[in-house]
């Protein structure tokens, strides 16, 4: 079962490129919570991944999984369980998500296994972000960012990985209705450098925690 708690836990979530670590670093700041940030670049195989799917998928996804799994009970422990919010760059499910992209029936199905065991009780976000844009601005923040992994990147995966996390998004808001997403067009938003379009994504946060804390 899925831990539940009063304080605010924010994720911040989208598609490569799209900028969730940038605005979740603002979040953190703005609000003073603590920021949880995922681990990409201590992944060994997240280069040879980019360079081979087919090949290295099993082994990057599974990287992830266990890695977030140890952040996520770290931070129930450490912050969640004592009553202080969090702002994540991050949710859980996309391991899931992306797993479901990349890896054979057979690995999956182990995957599937797996990422159950570990994840059916971690906690879970109580307002979700979710940060999109079209696929001409994905590869042009990654381009700008110059992470040299992510140059072979492949379009048409990026633009699947988009149209995943909307429908992902449509369902979630099915399945539960009492978690709050805000959604953001990143192409007409620029938080970074224009602070009047961060303030209104803060707003809408706002709104969304407010609504959070009548349904508890």
């Amino acid at each position: 079962m899925t831990k539940q708690f009063d304080a605010p836990f924010i994720a911040v979530e989208g598609p490569i490129g799209v900028g969730k670590t940038s605005l979740a670093i603002k979040l953190s700041k703005y609000y003073n919570f603590h920021l949880l940030k995922e681990i990409v670049d201590e992944n060994p195989f997240l280069s040879k991944f980019y360079e081979d799917i087919d090949e290295w998928s099993f082994q990057t996804e599974m990287f992830f999984l266990c890695n977030r799994f140890k952040q996520l009970e770290d931070l129930y422990k450490n912050h969640l369980h004592a009553g202080y919010p969090v702002v994540s760059d991050y949710h859980v499910f996309k391991n899931h998500l992306f797993a479901k992209q990349t890896l054979t029936d057979e690995h999956m199905e182990k995957y599937e296994r797996i990422y159950h065991i570990l994840t059916d009780d971690l906690p879970r976000p109580n307002v979700i972000i979710f940060l999109n844009a079209s696929l001409e601005t994905l590869l042009s923040r990654i381009k700008l960012r110059g992470r040299e992994i992510e140059k072979g990147i492949d379009p048409d995966y990026l633009q699947q990985l988009s149209s995943d996390y909307e429908q992902f998004m449509r369902d979630h808001k099915h399945v539960y209705p009492e978690i709050p997403i805000v959604t953001i067009n990143g192409d007409n938003l620029d938080f970074v450098e224009k602070e009047h379009d961060f303030q209104r994504i803060v707003d809408q946060v706002d709104e969304a925690m407010r609504r959070k804390r009548t349904l508890l």
